[in-house]
């Protein structure tokens, strides 16, 4: 054979091989968590608030339109990197609101343990570069930082959150933060949203000779509320026709976008609140301010969202990279009159909330129940809440290669189903026990491309945090939430019906109730459930 044909026919297999090799490369992950984000706030979702790269994004992809979180911030999170029920993981109960009998108990430590193995662990472990970048809030101490936990390049807000352009703390004091494991200060010149999406461009660099896990944690629309005054001039005027008007026009917006279903209705307002009608001038203008200072804080994830995108694009990651994007719990709807109460001398002493120095570094604002309200759309109540409108998410997932064939996931998951589902898309094991030397708890969550799994297991899920508890069996839930939201029983929805959790009907359905107790009773059993013996405010 001719030695110019060798040559070709060498050069031929080496490029089908090298070819091949690319193919069969595992995905790159990057998994964007935003910080109480409600349901409808996208425009994908239903929302009025401009996010154009994150709506191409979920688009593309598929929208996970019944996604399930816990109530609060920490525990989902200890449940998104471990596939595993917060109360066996450490985060039974946020380490800020442990009662006196859950302190010291197993599965209460108040950060995440090692009862289970972190999705950056097993990631680490099969080959990938494990990146962070945001919110941590899963332990203050070294010893239970992320780079403790797998992550090989990290810096992390320790808190549940803090000023968006220093580090005032959320109660007082300063929050705090760690690069690769150790306590740092902020640099000059900070905005929480800019500062995240740029560190985590600078780990994921051109040069990555293996599959990268970047897990970016905004702390947007976290309170306290505050943006660039450019950022908010954007929204100006935007929100003067009212919470009322808004929450009306989201509700409209998600049933156009397929989200919820066609009959979803508005749902009633706390007990005690305004209606926007009923609010004076001066009242108005402030909380059309906040509102504008809400929008502007996501409108800029969505800006930095985009950056980082063209920044995969730009050194060849994109097409291979998984994006996962979820909510960690419903809208945020206490303020300093209703459940932060403690917060109101502090904030008179530490901050000027003044109209005119609202979004500022200075200022300290919550959007309140009102904005929330609106948010969550036809949900009921908010974050902290073991209703629909605390523990219901928006979330979406993008990927060239197509995982799903539909645009919208209809079908309940929770976010114990995201570990499982990253890990099938990468081709990882899930891991078993033993794992890294030590004994580990199976996750719960199951992948959401086992279609086999996703369509015979029927829809049942329990939840706990700060004695708010609820619990669902197909369309029936069971709620118990103390006054004022609740009536500190238990009530029973059926949700196929009533989506909104409207109508009680405990005292319609004893039967129906009976059974679900008990079901709420193994759940609590099987995850070490330990009721707190007092009631937080929030």
């Amino acid at each position: 054979m001719p030695r110019v044909l060798l040559f070709v026919l060498f050069v031929f297999f080496c490029g089908v091989a090298h070819s091949e090799g690319a193919t069969v490369r595992p995905p790159n992950i990057l998994l964007i968590v935003v910080d109480d984000v409600g349901y409808t706030d996208l425009g994908s979702f239903g929302g009025e608030i401009e996010t154009p790269n994150l709506d191409a994004l979920a688009y593309k992809g598929t929208r996970l339109t019944n996604f399930y979180t816990a109530s609060t911030c920490s525990p989902t999170r200890a449940m998104l990197l471990t596939g595993t029920d917060h109360h066996l993981v450490g985060l039974g109960n946020m380490h800020e609101e442990l009662s006196p009998n859950q302190k010291g108990q197993v599965g209460y430590e108040g950060h995440l343990n090692t009862r289970a193995a972190s999705l950056a662990e097993v990631l680490k472990n099969a080959g990938y570069n494990t990146y962070m970048a945001g919110k941590w809030h899963l332990g203050l101490d070294e010893s239970n930082s992320p780079a403790a936990r797998g992550f090989d390049r990290s810096y992390v807000l320790l808190n549940g959150g803090g000023g968006h352009f220093d580090d005032l703390g959320l109660f007082g004091g300063t929050a705090k933060y760690r690069e690769n494991g150790q306590l740092v200060s902020l640099p000059e010149n900070f905005y929480s949203t800019q500062f995240y999406t740029e560190k985590m461009m600078a780990y994921i660099g051109s040069g990555e000779d293996k599959p990268f896990f970047a897990y970016l944690a905004y702390t947007a629309v976290h309170w306290p509320l505050q943006a660039p005054a450019s950022s908010i001039a954007k929204y100006r005027g935007r929100y003067s026709e009212g919470y009322d008007q808004l929450h009306q026009q989201r509700i409209n917006g998600a049933i156009a976008k397929g989200v919820v279903p066609a009959d979803s209705r508005v749902g009633s307002r706390l007990e005690g609140e305004l209606a926007w009608s009923e609010v004076n001038a001066d009242q108005r203008k402030r909380e059309a301010r906040t509102m504008e200072i809400y929008a502007a804080m996501l409108d800029d994830v969505d800006v930095y969202v985009g950056r980082l995108i063209e920044h995969l694009k730009a050194i060849g990651q994109f097409d291979n990279t998984v994006i996962f994007f979820m909510s960690d719990n419903g809208a945020e709807g206490h303020d300093i009159a209703q459940g932060l109460t403690e917060l109101g001398p502090w904030v008179e002493s530490c901050c000027n909330n003044h109209y005119e120095n609202m979004g500022a570094a200075d200022s300290y604002l919550l959007a309140g129940p009102n904005w929330a309200r609106a948010s969550v759309g036809p949900g009921r109540l908010y974050k902290g809440m073991s209703t629909e409108g605390g523990i219901k998410a928006p979330a979406f997932i993008h990927y060239p290669q197509k995982p799903f064939k539909q645009s919208l996931h209809k079908r309940f998951s929770t976010v114990q189903d995201v570990m499982p589902t990253l890990l099938d898309l990468a081709g990882v094991e899930t891991p078993t026990s033993p794992f890294l030397g030590r004994d580990i708890l199976p996750p719960g969550g199951r992948s959401l491309l086992n279609k086999q799994a996703v369509h015979s297991v029927p829809v049942e899920a329990g939840w706990e945090l700060m004695g708010k508890r609820a619990y669902r069996r197909g369309d029936w839930k069971i709620v118990h939430l103390p006054v004022p939201y609740g009536n500190g029983s238990w009530q029973l929805y059926n949700l196929r019906e009533d989506p909104g959790e409207q109508q009680d009907l405990s005292n319609i359905r004893p039967e129906e109730l009976k059974v679900m107790l008990d079901g709420w009773e193994r759940y609590a059993s099987t995850n070490n459930v330990i009721l707190p013996d007092w009631v937080s405010g929030y």
